[in-house]
């Protein structure tokens, strides 16, 4: 386990991994001046086990500068209970989910809706050298 990192989490059955990740892509902060959602949370399998993760949390353990904050750590875990409330994951840090963003931290898009959308990852896993950070 990787002690202070991200949320674990379990998955319904191994091949939820996909559609948690595919959602994910579709829940972040949206932009004001255009119709573009920048992707807040990742799935990560790490030594066996599955975590929510910030994607700030991300550029710490890859060993880069990162300024997480409360807000983010909050919206993070806000995205972990909905993704639990949805029925797509089983939050095992529950302990992590007492302090949680407003609904309205978060733009969700439908599936449908993620085609007029440019969708934004600010972090790519598997991608240690090329990342973007705000």
């Amino acid at each position: 386990m990787i002690e202070n990192f991200g949320i674990r989490i379990s998955l319904k059955d191994p091949e939820s991994f996909l559609l948690v990740k595919e959602t994910l892509t579709r829940v972040g902060v949206a932009s004001n001046k255009t119709t573009t959602l920048y992707q807040s949370a990742h799935i990560l399998h790490k030594q066996g086990e599955y975590y929510i993760c910030h994607f700030k949390e991300m550029f710490k353990l890859d060993g880069k500068p990162s300024d997480i904050s409360e807000e983010d750590l909050s919206r993070r875990n806000l995205i972990a209970k909905l993704l639990e409330d949805w029925g797509l994951v089983t939050v095992l840090d529950s302990e992590k989910l007492a302090m949680l963003s407003p609904m309205s931290a978060v733009k969700i898009l439908s599936f449908k809706d993620k085609e007029t959308w440019q969708l934004v990852a600010k972090y790519t896993i598997g991608n240690k050298g090329r990342y973007t950070h705000d």
